[in-house]
């Protein structure tokens, strides 16, 4: 009959104490990364399953986390978020937690979907994506105690939305985020760097946090210039057709731009078809089209057909997230865990984290 594999298997095996082995299994981030490699080796090798219901009887944690999957769009910038859960569940499992993903059609819906999944299971936490103006989510999470983690920023400020009628976003959370503006800022730069003078901007209507916050890089970096950005922007909602008629709108000015910078990718591809309308897109081999065109998100579209993009690092901001998960449920502030993730001095203190995207230049200009 086979040994039974218990902790104490594991810890013969790998030269530690079980401690340590327990460790590794309920609180990583306390075991230097070469030991929990070696217990992680003897943990495969031997095939052992740590017992979760004793587990969750001991800690009083199920160490399970809920995430939203966001409805179905265009099937560009959906593609999105699929590398985020991609990366949130990796790095969950890395730290010993299991994703539980749910679906809701609107913040709404998100926040009856918290309640029942709250009364079914025993959830340790959530990770909350997409935030906005006044978002309720956040402040009825807080208000039950409940944890949570936000990828995207609470873009409003308590004492200033109160007054207008809007739910109050707690001050401070946990939250990681892309610095959007700086990442549009990036592409407008680049754009004036190669002589582009005129450069206009398609993003979302007003009062999206995210397109808000991609707008301003466009905005302040002409300003910053010294050239008007009057005039040069439109508005449409996210999708191809949508992009492709505001392009066509700007084309069509007496003043038309010689490049264009978009807040997403599907964004993007309308304008593409807006300016090869004229003349065919896409341009021959090592040719630029002659009005030059930036997304957003670098797609695996725009990998596929040559857009200039702003990359967001969607693993790291996964695995930020985990990291700021792990220490308010851990209760200790693991130092360097998530700061060391922090590449852009922005981020606003402890446990909020502000990564910096990268330009990705292909042949769109």
């Amino acid at each position: 009959m086979a040994e039974k594999v218990t902790i104490a298997t594991v810890a013969r095996r790998a030269r530690v104490s079980r401690q340590t082995v327990s460790n590794v299994l309920n609180a990583p981030h306390m075991v230097r990364e070469e030991t929990r490699e070696r217990v992680r080796e003897a943990i495969s090798a031997l095939g052992y399953r740590a017992n979760q219901a004793a587990r969750q009887m001991r800690t009083g944690r199920s160490r399970l986390i809920a995430v939203r999957i966001e409805p179905t769009r265009d099937g560009v910038n959906g593609s999105v978020l699929d590398r985020f859960l991609h990366g949130l569940t990796e790095a969950a499992e890395a730290a010993g937690y299991r994703v539980m993903l749910y679906t809701a059609p609107d913040p709404r819906a998100e926040i009856d979907a918290y309640d029942s999944l709250l009364g079914a299971y025993d959830l340790d936490a959530f990770v909350l994506t997409g935030t906005e103006y006044g978002d309720a989510r956040t402040a009825w999470l807080t208000e039950r105690d409940v944890p949570f983690v936000t990828f995207g920023r609470p873009w409003d400020n308590p004492a200033e939305t109160a007054p207008q009628g809007r739910t109050a976003v707690p001050a401070r959370h946990p939250w990681v985020d892309v610095n959007g503006a700086d990442g549009v800022a990036q592409a407008t730069r680049r754009l004036l760097d190669t002589g582009h003078r005129r450069i206009g901007f398609v993003g979302w209507p007003a009062g999206s946090g995210v397109g808000d916050d991609r707008r301003s890089g466009w905005h302040d970096t002409l300003l910053t210039a010294g050239l008007d950005p009057t005039g040069l922007d439109r508005a449409a909602p996210d999708g191809f057709a949508q992009g492709e008629a505001a392009a066509r709108d700007l084309l069509a000015s007496a003043e038309p731009p010689t490049a264009i910078v978009c807040a997403s990718d599907s964004l993007a591809l309308g304008a593409l078809q807006a300016v090869g309308a004229p003349g065919g897109w896409p341009a021959g081999p090592g040719q630029r089209p002659e009005v030059a065109v930036t997304g957003f998100d670098d797609t695996p579209v725009a990998q596929a057909i040559g857009l200039t993009s702003v990359s967001q690092p969607l693993a790291q901001a996964a695995a930020c997230c985990v990291d700021l998960l792990a220490d308010v449920l851990d209760g200790s502030r693991r130092g360097g865990a998530a700061g060391h993730r922090r590449s852009d001095p922005a981020s606003s203190g402890p446990g909020q984290v502000l990564l910096r995207p990268s330009l990705v230049v292909r042949q769109s200009g």
